[in-house]
C-alpha cells in the first residue's frame, strides 16, 4: 500500500491498516525506512533536480507480500530473484535499482522523463504481478514517486499515472485509413487535433498497451491500418488484414518485422493487443454497419506459445470475429525457426476461435518452407519484395508460390503493386492478394 511504513527487519514489519478508498492517496508523501546499511548507497541520488523530475521512483511487492501471508517466507527468494531479472532486463546499464527493503525496490532512470520512468516502472511491476498473482490489477497503487531522501528513510508518494507515457493520441477517425486509400496512415503531427472516441469495443485498455516503454527503455507505439485482401479466381474483396506498425516515439522510426521479432516476450504481447484493438476501432469506424467475410489479424508465436498470453488475444480475437461474416483468420507471424511441433501446438489452440490459421514468412525461401512440415498449416503469406522489374518479379514469385503451394492450400501474396501483377500470382498458383506496394 502507498500508505504503509516498512522497516529494515522483514520478521518485524509494522503495517499500517489498509487504506480506505477515500483515503487511498495519502495527503502528504509517506515514509519508508530502508534496510540497514544502504544509507550510503541511496546518497548519490540525494539530487533536488533528479527528485523533482520524477525520475527516482518505488515499486512496492506488498501485494505479493499479502496474498502469499505464510508462504511469504518460504516463496520471498523466489520473488526477489524473478524480480531482479525483470529489473535487470528493463533498467539496463542506462538506470539503477536496488532492493532497499523487505517488499520495496529502488528505481532510478535518469534518461528517461518521469512519464516514461513511471510508465516502465509500472510495467516492471505488472510483470512481477502477473507471474506470482495471475493478475496486475494493483499495480498502478504500487508505484510510487520518491520526494526525499535522508538518511535511513525515503518519503513517497504514488506516481500519476493517468498521463500518456509519449506523444498525442493516434488519430483514429479523421480521414480514411488504409482500406480506402491504399495508403498508410500519416504520422501524427506534434499538435495533433482532439479525435473522437474510440468505439467502446476497441477502447477499453487500450491505453494500457500502447504507447509503452520496452524493455531496452525505448517508447514505443503501436499502429494499426486495414488493407484489402482479394481472393484471385473471381478478384471479389474477402475483407481486410490488419497491418501493424511498430514505432518509435523519439524518432518516429518504424521497425522492421525483423526488429519486431527481437522484442521480448512481454513486449510482443503488447503489440499484439495494441493491433487487434487499433484494427477493429479502424473497422468500427471506417465501416459501420457494414460486415466484411473476414479479417486476417497478425499474432505473435511467442505471444500464442504463452498461457497468459494466448488468453489475453483470445478475448480479443473473439471480439474481432463478431465484426465480421465468416470468422478471423490467424496469422501467426515470426515463425522462422520454430519447430514445427511447437508451432501446430500453437496453431490448434487458437483454431477453434478463427476461420483458419496462417503462417507469416518474412522470405519464403523453399528451406524456410520446407522446415514448416508437420504444422498443418492452412495458409502460408508473405510480402512481395519492393522494386522488382518485371522479369525479376517473375522469376522471384515462381519460385515462391510453387514452394509455399507444397506446405498450404493457400497462398497469400501482399503488396503485389497492381491488377496486372495480381494476375500473374493468380496465374502461378496464388489465391489471394493485396495490392497495395
Amino acid at each position: 500500500m502507498a500508505d504503509e511504513l516498512l522497516v529494515a527487519d522483514p520478521d518485524k514489519a509494522r503495517r499500517s491498516p489498509p487504506a480506505t478508498d477515500a483515503g487511498r492517496a495519502p495527503a502528504k508523501p509517506a515514509p519508508r525506512m530502508v534496510s540497514a546499511g544502504l544509507e550510503a548507497s541511496l546518497e548519490q541520488f540525494d539530487d533536488p533536480q533528479l527528485l523533482a523530475d520524477g525520475k527516482v521512483n518505488l515499486i512496492s511487492l506488498e501485494a505479493v507480500y499479502e496474498r502469499l501471508g505464510d508462504r511469504w517466507p518460504f516463496k520471498r527468494d523466489q520473488v526477489y530473484g524473478f524480480t531482479d531479472r525483470v529489473l535487470e532486463r528493463g533498467v539496463g546499464d542506462g538506470g539503477v535499482y536496488l532492493r532497499i527493503s523487505d517488499t520495496d525496490f529502488f528505481i532510478v532512470h535518469p534518461d528517461l522523463s518521469r512519464v516514461a520512468g513511471q510508465a516502465a516502472c509500472l510495467r516492471y511491476l505488472r510483470e512481477v504481478l502477473n507471474h506470482f498473482l495471475g493478475d496486475d490489477q494493483m499495480a498502478a497503487g504500487s508505484v510510487l514517486q520518491v520526494t526525499r531522501i535522508s538518511g535511513g528513510e525515503l518519503e513517497a508518494r504514488p506516481a500519476d499515472l493517468r498521463a500518456k507515457p509519449g506523444c498525442d493520441p493516434e488519430p483514429t477517425g479523421d480521414g480514411p485509413g488504409l482500406a480506402e486509400t491504399g495508403q498508410p496512415d500519416a504520422p501524427p503531427s506534434a499538435a495533433a487535433r482532439p479525435t473522437p472516441p474510440m468505439p467502446a469495443a476497441a477502447d477499453a485498455g487500450l491505453e494500457r498497451w500502447t504507447p509503452f516503454v520496452c524493455n531496452d527503455g525505448r517508447q514505443l507505439r503501436v499502429s494499426a491500418t486495414l488493407e484489402p485482401v482479394y481472393e484471385l479466381k473471381g478478384f471479389t474483396r474477402i475483407g481486410f488484414r490488419m497491418m501493424r506498425r511498430v514505432i518509435v516515439v523519439a524518432t518516429d522510426e518504424e521497425l522492421s518485422p525483423q526488429r519486431i521479432a527481437q522484442l521480448s516476450a512481454a513486449d510482443l504481447l503488447r503489440v499484439d493487443v495494441a493491433t487487434i484493438l487499433r484494427g477493429i476501432g479502424r473497422l468500427q469506424h471506417d465501416a459501420p454497419g457494414e460486415s466484411p467475410l473476414s479479417l486476417i489479424v497478425p499474432l505473435s508465436f511467442v505471444s500464442l506459445s504463452s498461457q497468459r498470453g494466448r488468453a489475453e488475444l483470445v478475448h480479443h480475437l473473439k471480439t474481432a470475429g463478431a465484426l465480421v461474416k465468416m470468422g478471423v483468420i490467424c496469422e501467426i507471424c515470426d515463425i522462422e525457426g520454430v519447430p514445427p511441433g511447437m508451432l501446430l501446438a500453437a496453431a490448434s489452440l487458437v483454431r477453434p476461435f478463427t476461420l483458419l490459421t496462417a503462417g507469416r514468412l518474412l522470405a519464403p525461401t523453399p528451406a524456410a518452407v520446407r522446415h514448416l512440415a508437420g504444422a498443418s498449416l492452412q495458409a502460408l503469406s508473405f510480402d512481395c519484395p519492393k522494386g522488382l522489374g518485371d522479369a525479376e518479379f517473375t522469376g522471384w514469385a515462381i519460385g515462391a508460390i510453387d514452394a509455399a503451394k507444397r506446405m498450404a492450400k493457400s497462398v497469400i501474396v501482399y503488396g503485389a503493386g497492381s491488377p496486372a501483377r495480381a494476375g500473374s500470382l493468380a496465374s502461378l498458383g496464388a489465391t489471394h492478394v493485396s495490392l497495395a506496394g
